[in-house]
């Protein structure tokens, strides 16, 4: 019998500067009210599913939604691991679409920011989540962490399909680890929110 490892990727609660549109990387910026709700909403949903153990960002707006996400289990470890942060975005970090525009022109993704580079950021996520399927074997893991991240590792994980599409603050993407081929349970999913809305 093959023992499947099960990923769920939680991406963080929405921030003040998610809203205004600025890049946030390795900038600490916490979760607003409205994220702070956002996490108790997945907390909610996940507390309904099997889960056994619970890894973050160290980044306060991946820690604060994985231990809003730790209270509703609290036989479940919460392990912090700077490998899942996001990626670092160098010079534009705090700035607005239209602020970098204004700064350095309409040709600034062609200049040098400082950006983390592609294979940096694949290689430290990819490292944690190999070490995450060695210790936890057969386990269900969840990992809260960042939309820039979670795309890159899906795209690592999932071969046969490119994950462009934005993912949205506390959304469930549900990854299965198989020695042959890694399967998509879910993607960017947030029927938790839509049922806040409904109720």
């Amino acid at each position: 019998m093959v023992i499947l490892t099960v990923i769920g990727f939680v991406r963080h609660g929405v921030t003040a500067w998610n809203k205004e549109g600025r890049a946030q990387g390795n900038s600490d910026v916490p979760l607003d009210d409205e994220g702070i709700e956002m996490a108790k909403s997945v907390a909610e949903r996940l507390s309904k599913e099997q889960w056994d153990v619970i890894y973050t960002s160290h980044l306060i707006r991946a820690k604060k939604t994985a231990e809003i996400i730790a209270e509703q289990m609290p036989d479940v470890e919460l392990v912090e691991d700077a490998r899942l942060r996001e990626f670092s975005g160098g010079l534009i970090e705090g700035t607005t679409e239209a602020e970098r525009i204004e700064k350095w022109g309409k040709d600034w993704k062609e200049q040098d920011m400082g950006f983390e580079p592609h294979e940096s950021i694949v290689f430290r996520g990819m490292e944690s989540i190999a070490d995450i399927k060695n210790k936890h074997a057969g386990k269900r893991v969840l990992v809260v962490s960042h939309g820039g991240l979670i795309k890159r590792l899906l795209n690592e994980l999932i071969t046969d399909t490119i994950y462009e599409t934005h993912l949205d603050n506390t959304s469930l993407t549900i990854v299965e680890l198989n020695d042959d081929k890694n399967l998509c349970q879910l993607f960017n999913c947030t029927a938790h929110l839509q049922q806040k809305v409904e109720s």
